[in-house]
């Protein structure tokens, strides 16, 4: 079911926005699963970021008494799809003390020593905190395998690698939440444009970009193959239109609180006598 706070989606996000076999099934524009426009998700989002705060500080709440759940959301796409304005957006909603960041950029030379989930082990969530990899270690079998940066039995043997490694999270605790922010090569296009004529967004330029757009296909094909081989039941993959950014803010933001509210965080109970230390905090003098 939709999040509580949400009035106009027509399904749970986790049923409609599961990754498709092909992306070439799936309009970049298009709002699955919700039927309000952008004026309506701009108040079912203000709704949920309030929802969302409380459902995180639960959590961390929770994990004081023992819980071990914790989230992870996982941020794959395309330059321009938005990545960073999902983090400061959706996430921007809650305590940053309850949330780890991690943007994994091009492995170090002592990273690459390691083998590609050395790097990443660390940077899981631990119970109570929603962790957030922009990037992730899906990049190693997505740039990869474009690029050609791994022999094709190593990018293989990652495969099952990070199923392996994924389940592991799953059985101790972490709930994962895997997104490609699926964006048209027309809109990234724009959004470029946009960052060129304005000199406050140059620093986000990269002109590297504009090589990869040439390998287009290949990254949607290398995408397309890392979903199908590591989309598990308690790891899926889901797939966010991410023309229309306003949509994407409000169904990455449905899907955390519809995982949240399948974990149903509660406030721990006092471990002391409430009523006794009512007396005491009214007796006590400075």
């Amino acid at each position: 079911m939709p999040a509580k706070s949400q009035r106009n989606w027509t399904d749970d996000a986790h049923t409609v926005l599961r990754a498709p076999a092909s992306l070439a099934e799936l309009d970049p524009r298009d709002t699955p699963g919700y039927e309000g426009r952008k004026k309506e998700g701009r108040r079912d989002f203000k709704a949920g970021s309030e929802q969302l705060g409380e459902y995180q500080e639960r959590l961390f709440a929770n994990s004081r008494g023992g819980a071990k759940e914790s989230v992870l959301l996982v941020l794959q796409g395309m330059d321009t799809s938005g990545k960073g304005s999902i983090v400061k957006r959706v996430m921007g909603a809650v305590d940053p003390q309850g949330v780890t960041l991690t943007g994994f950029g091009a492995p170090t030379k002592e990273e690459l020593a390691h083998d590609f989930l050395w790097r990443v082990r660390p940077r899981v969530p631990e119970p109570g905190m929603i962790g957030v990899f922009d990037r992730s270690h899906y990049e190693d079998v997505l740039i990869g395998r474009v690029r050609e940066l791994a022999p094709a039995e190593e990018i293989e043997r990652r495969y099952g690698a990070i199923v392996d490694f994924e389940q592991e999270l799953a059985d101790s605790g972490v709930r994962l939440v895997k997104v490609m922010l699926h964006i048209s090569p027309e809109h990234q296009r724009e959004r470029l444009e946009r960052r060129l004529r304005r000199p406050d967004r140059y620093w986000k330029y990269d002109p590297s970009d504009i090589d990869e757009r040439k390998l287009w296909d290949d990254y949607l094909r290398a995408y397309e193959i890392a979903i199908e081989r590591t989309s598990t039941e308690t790891a899926p993959w889901y797939v966010v239109p991410a023309d229309r950014r306003w949509f994407a803010r409000l169904a990455v933001q449905e899907l955390l609180l519809e995982t949240l509210e399948a974990i149903d965080p509660q406030w721990p109970p006092a471990t002391f006598d409430v009523e006794a230390e009512k007396k005491r905090l009214a007796r006590a003098e400075i």
